[in-house]
C-alpha cells in the first residue's frame, strides 16, 4: 500500500504487519532503520521552517523519527488510537503521561494494586511536585467515587494487575472518572491490545511497556502511550516528552516495529498454553492456590469475559511452605527461567515479594494478598505440556526438601 492510503480501513491482522508502512525509494520489503540522531535540511530556510513548525520534516531523533514514527502508527492502528507516542521504557511512558496529565495542588487516585515501579510514580514521585494521590481497592467502585475530589485530575489502573490478576471494571470506573472531570489512564500490559481495548470501554489513555509483549523475545525496553485526544498527545504530552528526552532508540523502534508483524500469533498462542498450565497446576501437589482469569474458580470470571477477549499470558500460584518453598520450587526448574520479565516467547518465573514488589512494606504486601509463596508465572511458546513436566519436576523437588 501506498504509505498515503488509509490503513485504519484494513483489518487488524492486516494492520499488523501492513499499517504504517513507509518505504524509502529503493521499495524495501522489510521496514527500512533510520539510525541517525540529526537530519540535513536543503537550506537554511528550510530549517527556520522546520523548527517553526511551519514547514514537514524530521529535525532531530529525540523530536521525531521515520522508524519510531512508522512503530507509533502501526501500533496506535492495531489499538484503535488515534494517536501513539512511544518512550524509551514502559515506566518512562508511566511517568510521562502522569507528569503531561498533572500539576501541583492536583490530585491522582489510584488502584493500589499495581507494578512496584509504578506505586513509586504514584506515591513516592508525584508527591515532589505537589501531586497528592489516594490508593484505594480498585475492584470497589464506590472507592474511586468517594475517593475523588474537586482536584482530582486522573485515575489510574492497571488491569489485570501485577501479580495477582485482580480486575477492575474499566467500564464502570470510566464512567466514574467522567462525572469526577477526571481521565482515567489504564496500564493494559498485561492484556496487550490482542486481549483488551481499553479505549472502547472508556477509558482515555492507554499505556505500554512494549518491553513486554510487544518486542515479546526478551530483546530491547520500549514504552508507549496512546489516546483518542489528539489535542492533549500533540499539545500537552509531546512538548513534553520532546523537551525531557525520554526518546525510544531507532533501533530498539524497528525491532518493535517487527514485532508487531507477530504480536497476535504470540499471544494467542501464548493464551492458550497459559490456560492448559493453570488447569493443569491445580492438580500438583504443593500447589495450594492457582489464579487465572478465565478459570472457572476466578472470583472475577464474569468481569474477565465481558471486558477481555481470553484469559491472558500469566499465571500466578502459591507453594505450600512460604518462600522457602518458593524458592526450591524455583530453583528446580530445568526448561522455566526464573526472570522478573514477562510477555517472553520463552517461559518466565518471579517471586514478587523478593523481586517486583519487594520495596512494599509487609503489610502494603498483605494488603494486595501477594503471600511469600506466590509465584508469577508468564507463559511462552514452548509446548504446555513440557512446561507441566517441569512444574510437576520442580513441586515433587520443592517438597522433598
Amino acid at each position: 500500500m501506498d504509505e498515503n492510503e488509509d490503513f485504519s480501513k484494513l483489518r487488524p491482522k492486516t494492520r499488523a504487519v501492513r499499517g504504517g508502512t513507509r518505504r524509502t525509494g529503493f521499495e524495501e520489503t522489510s521496514e527500512a532503520m533510520f539510525l541517525t540522531s540529526g537530519f540535513a535540511y536543503p537550506s537554511a530556510e528550510s530549517a527556520e521552517r522546520r523548527f517553526k513548525n511551519e514547514e514537514g520534516g524530521y529535525v532531530y531523533s529525540r523530536f521525531g523519527n521515520p522508524t519510531v514514527e512508522m512503530f507509533e502508527n502501526r501500533l496506535a492502528l492495531i489499538e484503535g488510537a488515534a494517536r501513539c507516542r512511544a518512550t524509551a521504557s514502559g515506566l518512562a511512558a508511566v511517568t510521562a503521561a502522569m507528569l503531561a496529565l498533572t500539576r501541583a495542588g492536583d490530585h491522582v487516585v489510584a488502584a493500589r494494586a499495581m507494578f512496584g515501579g509504578c506505586r513509586y510514580i504514584i506515591e513516592e514521585l508525584l508527591p515532589r511536585f505537589g501531586v497528592s494521590c489516594t490508593l484505594i481497592d480498585g475492584r470497589d467502585l464506590d472507592a474511586w467515587a468517594h475517593a475523588a475530589r474537586p482536584e482530582t485530575k486522573v485515575f489510574f489502573l492497571e488491569t489485570p494487575s501485577n501479580p495477582t490478576l485482580e480486575l477492575i471494571d474499566i467500564a464502570a470506573v470510566a464512567a466514574i472518572a467522567r462525572r469526577a472531570g477526571a481521565r482515567l489512564v489504564v496500564d493494559n500490559v498485561f492484556a496487550t491490545p490482542i486481549l483488551q481495548a481499553p479505549l472502547t470501554l472508556g477509558a482515555d489513555i492507554v499505556i505500554y511497556s512494549a518491553t513486554k509483549h510487544i518486542d515479546g523475545q526478551g530483546r530491547c525496553l520500549g514504552g508507549a502511550i496512546l489516546s483518542n485526544d489528539i489535542d492533549w498527545i500533540e499539545k500537552t504530552l509531546w512538548p513534553l516528552l520532546r523537551n525531557t528526552g525520554p526518546s525510544l532508540s531507532p533501533f530498539n523502534a524497528w525491532v518493535l516495529l517487527k514485532s508487531l508483524e507477530t504480536l497476535a500469533l504470540r499471544v494467542e498462542t501464548a493464551t492458550a498454553h497459559a490456560a492448559h498450565v493453570a488447569s493443569g497446576l491445580k492438580a500438583i501437589t504443593g500447589i495450594s492456590r492457582v489464579i487465572y482469569p478465565f478459570a472457572d474458580d476466578f472470583p472475577q470470571r464474569e468481569l474477565a469475559r465481558r471486558q477481555m477477549k481470553a484469559g491472558g499470558t500469566l499465571v500466578t500460584f502459591e507453594v505450600a511452605g512460604g518462600k522457602d518453598a518458593a524458592f526450591r520450587f524455583a530453583n528446580a526448574l530445568k526448561i522455566i527461567d526464573i526472570s522478573n520479565n514477562l510477555g517472553d516467547a520463552k517461559s518466565l518465573i518471579t517471586h514478587p515479594v523478593t523481586t517486583t514488589h519487594q520495596r512494599l512494606s509487609p503489610e502494603a504486601r498483605a494488603e494486595l494478598g501477594i503471600t511469600p509463596g506466590m509465584l508469577r508465572l508468564s507463559v511462552g511458546l514452548e509446548d504446555p505440556e513440557d512446561l507441566l513436566d517441569d512444574l510437576r519436576r520442580a513441586a515433587a523437588k520443592a517438597s522433598r526438601s
